[in-house]
């Protein structure tokens, strides 16, 4: 008969044996993600190619890469004066210059009214290698401008990240709203943005009980979008915070998974538009886990 000691001893080292291919099928899901992540971010049209963002004031906005245009573009894209934006209420209109050689979703541009990345897939102006379309924050349009071979897309090197650690893939319990809330979001711009927000998530570190409260960013395709500070922000990690997806609760439960968050865009360029944490999502404890500050900027 085999001691109870020795019985214990055999039942730990199977339970061990049997959680290390586990937690490396884990680390390498993590790891095959992060490249996911890294190759959206290397793309032609990913936030390393931003190279400007220009706001449209109401009436008309020259466009070209004389000094002082509203919308400037490079001197080596684009001719002194290449088109006006007209932006009248929430409707902006293009009109090219002639000789401008732009083109307008990839045909040689006319006057047209612009669709905004707020109605979807924008219309798309290119000029050379140079491509620019109209986003709409709030009540405000501007013109984002990207470079396929922007400077720092070509010095990219990766995004630093903490050792992915199995401890911080957290089960989470979701408390439903009575009725979903609007929260106003704060911006980089300076401006709030209301946001949905279906409930709030509740999980332990250690012995200490934590809240954060999602978004849902498209509710077409609803998922958890979490905006969120802690104690590593600004040592460490990103300053103004860091963003994190999960999928929508099943049975009550959320999986929140540290080791994938990431960097909001705007700590790759100044010319994006990034929410920021709302106060509730500022919390006091460290998570090292997921990506670390890439000190672009």
């Amino acid at each position: 008969m085999v001691p109870m000691r020795r019985t214990l001893v055999l039942s730990s080292l199977l339970l061990l044996a049997s959680a290390a291919p586990a937690q490396d099928a884990y680390r390498a899901s993590v790891e095959a993600w992060h490249a996911q992540r890294i190759a959206r971010l290397r793309a032609e049209d990913g936030w390393l190619t931003l190279i400007g963002l220009d706001w449209l004031k109401p009436g008309e906005n020259p466009l070209g890469s004389a000094p002082g245009s509203a919308v400037l573009l490079p001197d080596w894209a684009a001719p002194a004066r290449a088109g006006l934006f007209l932006l009248e209420g929430a409707t902006v209109r293009f009109r090219p210059l002639p000789g401008s050689g732009l083109l307008l979703n990839g045909q040689p541009a006319g006057e047209a009214v612009l669709t905004s990345d707020a109605e979807g897939k924008p219309d798309l102006l290119q000029a050379g290698r140079v491509r620019f379309y109209v986003i709409r924050r709030g009540d405000r349009f501007g013109v984002r401008i990207k470079d396929p071979e922007a400077p720092i897309r070509q010095a990219f090197q990766g995004v630093p990240r903490y050792p992915v650690d199995p401890a911080w893939r957290v089960e989470a319990d979701f408390l439903p709203y009575a009725t979903p809330q609007v929260r106003p979001i704060p911006t980089v711009l300076g401006t709030v943005e209301p946001m949905t927000v279906p409930g709030l998530l509740r999980f332990k570190v250690g012995s200490r009980e934590v809240t954060l409260e999602p978004v849902i960013e498209d509710p077409e395709h609803p998922e958890l979008f979490l905006i969120f500070r802690d104690a590593t922000s600004a040592h460490g990690t990103y300053p103004a915070g860091r963003f994190l997806y999960a999928d929508m609760p099943k049975d009550g439960k959320v999986v929140l998974d540290f080791n994938r968050a990431v960097n909001p865009p705007c700590a790759f360029t100044r010319f994006a538009t990034c929410p920021l944490p709302p106060k509730q999502n500022q919390l006091t404890l460290a998570i090292p886990a997921g990506e670390k500050d890439p000190g672009l900027h």
